[in-house]
């Protein structure tokens, strides 16, 4: 038989815990919880919910350097004046390749817009978050993806072969959105050296985590000394974009268009309009305060259009001489000319010419048609060229004193003046 349990035995019936350690066991469950609750509020323990600037090895977002103030702005300043005034030459920054941004936090709520990565094509004011969350330029779905990728679908100006190799990309068309990327695929396409997929394949942003093989796959077949090619708008606005692109050629030639941010604007609203007519007004989702003249730059019909603040991220992995600006504008007003900068950027002869080009009076852009035959000039489809609302003409200044900082800090940037300024001041 067991003796009975001694007053202050361990173990033995009736003992009582220690009081030392009653106040270690609270401590170590209090110790939990705090660490718990500092992981799900965003801290940097294992589990914590990080945004993709502080996790490793992925690239902080950027900001513009300083701006010096602007009135009627959301965002505190505007850059350092150029020596020079828009409508001159411009000289390059002196830097084409930044230093990776370090990942600590900038002081001051007005700046965390600058910080907050924003998933391509989504909105996320108060009055719009709900009810848009729009592709960048088309909803390409696995089935399109699939079709592309099959023995005779077209990748070129003619029937893709069937032989050759599928490769992976040398080049790609990473923006911008609404600025005229589709207009510049149909174009580079007619070229016999140029082997492209005419869908939208979203790897570097919604579909990376299927692998380069499955990327591979979507391409066309191609000869050796022909380029395969890709288009997706979304890639300049997704920070990880470059270090993936990166990540698999460091070689990689990218070519952007761009356009007048405030045209754009209005074009990126007009083709969401046109899909969902019940969305407010440019007007209000342009302002985050109309009376006081605050420009909404979460919204991502805004955000896109800071270029500047967009290439500091790609200028942290490629060299500047491995990205080519095209200017939205002369694509329309000399599309030979704007073709010839692309066709020697990517090592081409100069085969697309002023021979291919139509100009429809009726669409307002050129057509692409072959100087071969005497067939109808092929124009993009009608989703292009729509018909933009009447905006407010307020609302358009306030956004061109906006976007000029952002505009002459691009310009320097790139070392082109795409004289954005110069084409407003003569309407």
């Amino acid at each position: 038989m067991a003796p009975p349990a001694q007053p202050g035995v361990p173990g033995g019936r009736g003992s009582k815990v220690p009081p030392a350690r009653k106040l270690l066991c609270m401590c170590s469950l209090s110790l939990c919880l705090t660490y718990l609750c500092y992981s799900l509020m965003g801290g940097t323990g294992p589990g914590a919910l990080r945004s993709p600037a502080a996790v490793p090895g992925t690239a902080a977002p950027a900001a513009p350097r300083s701006p010096a103030a602007l009135p009627g702005t959301a965002v505190p300043g505007a850059p350092r004046s150029p020596s020079s005034p828009p409508g001159s030459s411009v000289t390059p920054a002196p830097s084409a390749a930044p230093t990776r941004a370090a990942n600590g936090s900038r002081e001051g709520a007005a700046g965390a817009w600058l910080r907050t990565p924003l998933a391509p094509g989504e909105v996320i004011t108060a009055q719009s978050g709900a009810f848009e969350r729009d592709p960048q330029e088309s909803s390409t779905t696995d089935e399109e993806l699939s079709r592309a990728g099959s023995p005779g679908s077209r990748g070129g100006g003619s029937t893709t072969p069937d032989y050759g190799e599928k490769r992976l990309p040398q080049a790609l068309i990473i923006g911008v959105k609404k600025g005229g990327t589709r207009a510049l695929l149909e174009a580079i396409r007619a070229h016999p050296d140029v082997r492209a997929v005419g869908t939208e394949p979203h790897f570097f942003d919604r579909n990376y985590e299927k692998g380069l093989e499955w990327y591979r796959n979507v391409m066309p077949k191609t000869l050796d000394g022909q380029i395969t090619m890709e288009k997706t708008p979304s890639y300049f606005v997704t920070n990880e974009a470059p270090r993936r692109i990166h990540s698999m050629a460091k070689d990689t030639k990218l070519i952007v268009v761009v356009r007048n941010p405030v045209t754009r604007a209005i074009s990126d609203y007009t083709q969401t309009l046109s899909k969902k007519p019940e969305i407010p007004t440019f007007e209000v989702l342009a302002f985050k305060n109309r009376t006081l003249g605050l420009i909404d730059a979460s919204w991502s019909a805004i955000r896109i259009g800071i270029y500047a603040l967009h290439l500091e991220n790609w200028l942290q992995y490629f060299p500047l001489s491995q990205i080519l600006f095209v200017s939205g504008e002369r694509l329309i007003t000399d599309p030979a000319g704007e073709m010839a900068k692309v066709q020697d950027f990517l090592g081409l002869k100069r085969i697309v010419t002023e021979k291919h080009f139509y100009f429809n009076k009726t669409k307002g852009f050129p057509c692409l048609k072959k100087p071969e035959d005497s067939s109808a000039p092929r124009c993009l489809g009608k989703s292009k060229g729509r018909t933009h609302p009447q905006i407010d003409p307020d609302v358009i200044h306030r956004l061109r004193k906006f976007y000029k900082p952002f505009n002459v800090m691009f310009y320097q940037m790139t070392g082109q003046d795409f004289q954005w300024e110069q084409e407003e001041s003569d309407k």
